[in-house]
């Protein structure tokens, strides 16, 4: 690490990263994954060892067990009202050499981008309404994740006073 960046306390780009970052984007720490490339957390989001960005609004879950990182990835699917639909990517394993401190980062950055957030039973399942701040624009973004099986029209009915009550809360 150059002693600039040390100064910064930024990291640099690890060898074999096959992304591209933003011109404002900073890495916060980085991770090799065993028999793989690097993971990156910047301040926009997580790079995957395949040089793919994931924003930290598109993160549902990150936890670190038995020496591994596992992310779910949420993939935009359609608007319910004000809010963005999210169906959840099969969890991800990325077992890391050396984790240092890539694995809190990404938690808290998970955790961070979570403005507010409300459970909405519904008659066969329920759905998470958040508000979410997005990395590199202003204000949030309104989502909505279904538990599996949980019917559509439902969710359709209860969404506007989910929304309502989600918009009042503060944060």
């Amino acid at each position: 690490m150059s002693w600039l960046h040390r100064l910064l306390g930024r990291e640099e780009l690890p060898e074999g990263f096959a992304g591209t970052l933003s011109g404002d984007e900073r890495v916060l720490a980085s991770a090799t994954v065993r028999g793989g490339g690097p993971v990156l957390a910047t301040s926009l989001g997580v790079w995957l060892p395949e040089g793919r960005l994931v924003g930290w609004h598109l993160v549902s879950k990150a936890s670190w067990g038995d020496d591994a990182l596992r992310l779910v990835e949420a993939e935009e699917c359609g608007t319910v009202g004000e809010a963005v639909l999210l169906v959840d990517r099969p969890p991800r394993q990325l077992p890391l050499e050396q984790p240092g401190r890539l694995p809190e980062l990404v938690h808290a950055r998970v955790t961070a981008s979570i403005r507010a957030r409300q459970r909405v039973e519904l008659p066969d399942g329920g759905a998470w309404f958040l508000r979410r701040s997005v990395p590199g624009r202003d204000g949030v973004v309104l989502q909505v994740r279904l538990d599996p099986g949980t019917d559509g029209d439902a969710l359709r009915a209860a969404a506007p006073e989910a929304i309502a009550r989600l918009k009042a809360t503060p944060g």
